[in-house]
């Protein structure tokens, strides 16, 4: 997967997430009408209203993980509210351990990481995201991890034996947009803990 590659991925991701969250907004929008009005209550409700709240944090989550990605900065608050909602629809919890704002393309390769994180987190666990200068860390931690050996042993190169997955994309993007970047991807792995520095 070349640069022109994940530049044509980027743009993919773009156009779909844009053209999902208006509709899914909509939806929102007249579910709150309609609590508003009290035409609608109940578990069938909740059920609904949950479901949306969650296919819309996890589109606005890719819009940034998959998406085309300049280098204008997202503030912490914009950054911290969308993982909040990632996490009331999820079992992972993120600690976003950055004060001011940051390049959306850095954004994008935490996001990136985070996800590797969660696809070992199978029962939950803690993301810690943090930078020390122009590096980051993106740690996972949890009593149990399951890590895909295969998965996590090469994704500093980008080069994976098996045929990667819908589910496993995270993997294959993440040295891809690195090195689009200039940067490297470097992972250590233990029983209860997962770690990508770039």
């Amino acid at each position: 997967m070349g640069e022109s590659n994940v530049n044509l991925a980027e743009l993919i991701g773009s156009r779909i997430c844009h053209d999902l969250i208006s509709p899914i907004g909509a939806i929102t929008n007249g579910l709150e009408l309609l609590d508003m009005v009290g035409a609608v209550q109940g578990p069938e409700m909740e059920l609904i209203s949950g479901s949306v709240g969650s296919a819309g944090a996890r589109i606005r989550f890719f819009r940034v993980a998959f998406g085309s990605a300049e280098e204008q900065p997202l503030g912490r608050a914009e950054v911290t509210e969308l993982l909040a909602d990632i996490e009331r629809a999820g079992r992972v919890r993120v600690n976003w351990n950055l004060t001011g704002p940051v390049p959306r393309n850095q954004v994008k390769l935490a996001f990136l990481a985070l996800m590797c994180c969660e696809s070992a987190m199978p029962l939950g666990g803690a993301v810690e995201v943090a930078s020390h200068g122009t590096k980051w860390t993106v740690t996972g931690s949890a009593d149990k991890l399951n890590v895909d050996s295969a998965l996590w042993k090469h994704v500093a190169t980008g080069q994976f034996p098996n045929k990667i997955t819908p589910a496993q994309v995270q993997f294959a993007l993440l040295p891809e947009a690195a090195t689009a970047m200039g940067r490297r991807i470097a992972v250590e792995t233990s029983a209860t803990r997962v770690l990508l520095k770039f």
